[in-house]
């Protein structure tokens, strides 16, 4: 086993070991790009909306939640994929339930970009 890092060398190891969890996702997860895709293209809308800095502040944070739960969700199934690739019930539920916490994630994301634009239009 290698000797651990300490210091400055470990968070700039963690560094680029988290950008290796980023890469990956955007290479073996279809959902996690096409998620990316949106947040990309919405930071500009965030950037140009007639709204607080706060209300921003708030989208931009919900739409990141979206990719780190997504990247927790691919997380547990790549795990659940190692440990057991024939079916079995306990797997399923990991995965169902970290599809669920993806699901919950866009549909808090959702209910922001709706308080957002329409007190943009109720004015």
């Amino acid at each position: 086993m290698k000797p651990a890092k300490r210091g400055i060398s470990r968070i700039i190891a963690a560094f680029f070991y988290s950008l290796q969890g980023i890469k990956s996702c955007l290479k073996h997860e279809e959902a996690f790009r096409q998620e990316a895709a949106l947040v990309l293209l919405l930071l500009p809308v965030i950037l140009f909306l007639p709204v607080a800095t706060t209300t921003k502040l708030s989208l931009f944070l919900v739409n990141m939640l979206i990719l780190i739960v997504e990247m927790l969700n691919s997380a547990i199934e790549a795990i659940v994929d190692m440990t057991s690739p024939e079916y079995h019930d306990l797997a399923k539920r990991a995965k169902d339930v970290g599809s669920g916490a993806v699901f919950l994630a866009i549909l808090t994301a959702s209910v922001f970009w709706l308080h957002a634009l329409f007190g943009i239009y109720s004015k």
